[in-house]
């Protein structure tokens, strides 16, 4: 919690504007249970308010720093981008499941589900065949 007497130029504060944290330009006192606090947002937009007693719980000390940085691990970036790049896979592959999987279909099972099942949405089916077939497999794909 910060006290209204130690606002001062340059100091960093949270909860001062709502888009996040605000550096303090100048504070000029009004009375004793108030200051009038000029500031200036992250984006560099100047703005004013007066601050009161009961606004002292929601002000803290910031520190002071940037929206972003390139400080994190490599190993969490290249996780994320291989997340995002899985995700997107089907756009440049129809057959992503087919060529992801540890399962090798036949030829039979690849034209039922990519060639007559997926082209008609939307997808109402009842898949049955002879026992072995790989109905597993094809509900899989």
């Amino acid at each position: 919690m910060l006290k209204l007497e130690q606002i001062s130029p340059k100091m960093v504060v949270s909860g001062l504007d709502q888009s996040g944290n605000a550096e303090v330009v100048a504070a000029v006192p009004v009375g004793a249970d108030s200051v009038t606090v000029y500031y200036k947002t992250m984006d560099g937009s100047v703005y004013e308010r007066m601050l009161f007693r009961t606004d002292e719980e929601n002000l803290q000390v910031a520190q002071a720093g940037r929206p972003w940085a390139f400080d994190a691990p490599p190993e969490d970036f290249k996780l994320g981008a291989e997340a995002f790049r899985i995700n997107l896979a089907y756009l440049f592959d129809p057959m992503t499941a087919v060529h992801t999987s540890n399962v090798e279909p036949l030829p039979h099972q690849i034209i039922a589900v990519y060639e007559s099942m997926l082209p008609k949405q939307p997808l109402r089916y009842v898949l049955a065949d002879n026992p072995g077939a790989g109905k597993t497999i094809m509900a899989g794909l």
